[in-house]
């Protein structure tokens, strides 16, 4: 158990935002902790190295939500909206529950920038949580309000990354 729980936020365009959170999930179930990782846009079956090294780990729990194919911000289907808000609710169940000391809210900030879920529901969600419960956000766009509720904010800068010039992710590098 934390002696206190923090807010985390990375967020930014650059690369490791995900990356980040989960070497602190990596480091808190070494030591014991409880971690849960709810992936908000990212539905099960999509090959992603961290959920099969993840779920070996005993004390490390996963849900993942999400359609097939990306979220178009300019085309949101109903299926996007009802996800997000599955991905909420295992998050709040998650942190209120009392059986997690960590809880990593994966691509949450695109979530509220989509409009998926509104801000004052997880900012409702945050100031509800257990004092002891750690919590990690991640996702480009982290909105003002959840920077400023946060104890550590990490942007990551973008300064060159192979998308730009059409080169595709790598294979236990970018997923």
């Amino acid at each position: 158990m934390l002696d206190s729980g923090s807010v985390i936020i990375f967020t930014g365009d650059g690369k490791g935002k995900t990356t980040a959170a989960i070497g602190s999930a990596v480091r808190a179930a070494g030591h014991g902790l409880r971690v849960f990782i709810v992936f908000f846009m990212k539905k099960d079956g999509f090959e992603r190295g961290e959920v099969k090294a993840l779920s070996q780990i005993a004390n490390v729990t996963l849900a993942s939500f999400g359609r097939d194919g990306w979220v178009d911000r300019n085309n949101i289907l109903p299926i996007d909206r009802e996800q997000a808000g599955l991905a909420l609710a295992a998050a709040r169940e998650a942190i209120t529950s009392g059986k997690h000391d960590l809880v990593i809210l994966d691509e949450v900030n695109v979530a509220v920038n989509y409009k998926l879920i509104e801000l004052d529901d997880l900012v409702r969600l945050i100031e509800d949580r257990p004092q002891k419960v750690g919590l990690i956000l991640t996702g480009r766009y982290a909105d003002t309000r959840l920077v400023q509720m946060a104890d550590t904010v990490t942007e990551m800068l973008m300064i060159k990354h192979p998308f730009t010039t059409g080169i595709k992710g790598n294979r236990g590098i970018d997923y």
